[in-house]
């Protein structure tokens, strides 16, 4: 996700099929190959349904800094204490290369992967390859990489994955996943990883290229015995042709992955029917765990602080007849998203993360901004705890 300045263009970007990304070279190319499926390619790797219950908490060092404060019952506990209390296993910390001052750099997720460890979790690193935000409308190049060729950039890519991933290992932190980009729907590190560039043919082998050395880097900087699972992370949750079309793209290209991403957000991708259906046909194709790893749900339509929520009307929810934005309908909604997962064939539906659970007031998208997501919290505006929590409940 990335909280535009205006955040009703974040609906239109997203809403977008990978074809309208670039209809003036794609017009003509069906949105998957029909009957196509797919070999299983990569590392097999063992899983089970619901595995995974996780949550995003890149924002807690800043909203710490500002006097933030969260709690359970009346008793304050730091944040990732209080969801492996309630059965989160897993923490996504987000990097950028040069953000605002006190925004996600790899020290601030550094500190926080080990807080993560101590409270006896699993770190999935999330690395945009970007200075700030990134998403399937933004994927800027850092500055510092501005201008490389692509075999000069690929090889920057693997070296800074490499040091980063070793680095984490050294500091008592080692990673566990690593996202290769953000939401790399389109690409990443434009222009010369972008997918659908205007007037040019789609650019797959100069994207997977980078993609590649991203992994290899990754795998180069782990410790050898420990075991580091690689996410390719796409914005497609309820669009099963625009989901195909980039994995079936990338197999071909042989890029060797071990785990489907994908952000799921009703209010832009569909109801839970079109994400059950996705990920039913997703496993059945590909045969790899898949994660959704950004989900989040209204428990109030109300608004937290100066800047307009991307959720402001129930109209906004495809099932919001049977969860409304309530603490209850939030609660309600996640146990569906649970049973979505339980019930992928061959118990490839390994988890999900909640995105940003704890981003209550306080702290904006970006200096000097507000926070269009205050109303998708696990914690009201207080800090306290909401009922939703139940949902990283471990498996039976």
């Amino acid at each position: 996700m990335r909280p535009p300045a205006h955040p009703v263009s974040r609906r239109s970007a997203l809403a977008l099929p990978p074809i309208a990304l670039a209809a003036s070279q794609l017009a003509a190319v069906p949105p998957a190959f029909a009957g196509h499926q797919a070999p299983a390619h990569g590392r097999s790797r063992r899983t089970r349904a619901l595995a995974i219950r996780g949550a995003d908490l890149s924002f807690t060092p800043q909203l710490e800094a500002v006097g933030v404060r969260f709690s359970d019952r009346g008793k304050v506990r730091p944040v990732e204490r209080i969801l492996a209390r309630y059965g989160a296993n897993y923490v996504r910390l987000r990097v950028w290369t040069a953000p605002p001052v006190g925004y996600s750099d790899a020290a601030s997720a550094l500190a926080m992967a080990r807080r993560a460890k101590r409270a006896g979790m699993k770190v999935l690193l999330n690395l945009h390859y970007s200075d700030f935000w990134a998403d399937p409308a933004h994927q800027t190049t850092p500055a510092a990489w501005q201008g490389q060729d692509l075999p000069t950039l690929a090889a920057t890519v693997r070296g800074y994955t490499r040091a980063i991933v070793a680095t984490f290992a050294r500091e008592g932190a080692a990673v566990d996943m690593i996202q290769i980009g953000n939401e790399v729907t389109a690409g990443m590190l434009w222009p010369v990883g972008e997918l659908y560039p205007a007037g040019q043919p789609q650019r797959w082998a100069e994207f997977t290229t980078l993609l590649t050395a991203g992994i290899a880097g990754a795998r180069e900087g782990n410790p050898g015995r420990h075991r580091l699972d690689v996410m390719v992370h796409i914005d497609r949750g309820g669009d099963n042709g625009g989901a195909v079309w980039f994995y079936d793209h990338i197999a071909a290209e042989g890029v060797d992955f071990d785990v489907i991403g994908l952000s799921y957000y009703p209010f832009w991708h569909g109801p839970l029917a079109a994400l059950r259906a996705n990920l039913n046909d997703l496993a059945t194709r590909y045969g790899k765990p898949l994660v959704v790893v950004e989900a989040a749900y209204p428990w109030t339509l109300d608004n937290g602080d100066q800047l307009a929520n991307f959720i402001t009307s129930p109209d906004q929810l495809p099932d919001g007849a049977q969860y409304p934005a309530t603490p209850a309908g939030q609660a309600a909604y996640f146990e569906a998203l649970r049973t979505v997962l339980n019930e992928v064939p061959g118990g490839l539906g390994a988890g999900f993360f909640d995105w940003s659970p704890e981003w209550i007031p306080g702290v904006g998208w970006a200096p000097g901004e507000g926070n269009p997501n205050d109303n998708l919290t696990m914690f009201d505006w207080t800090g306290a705890a909401l009922p939703v929590l139940r949902a990283f409940r471990p498996p039976r």
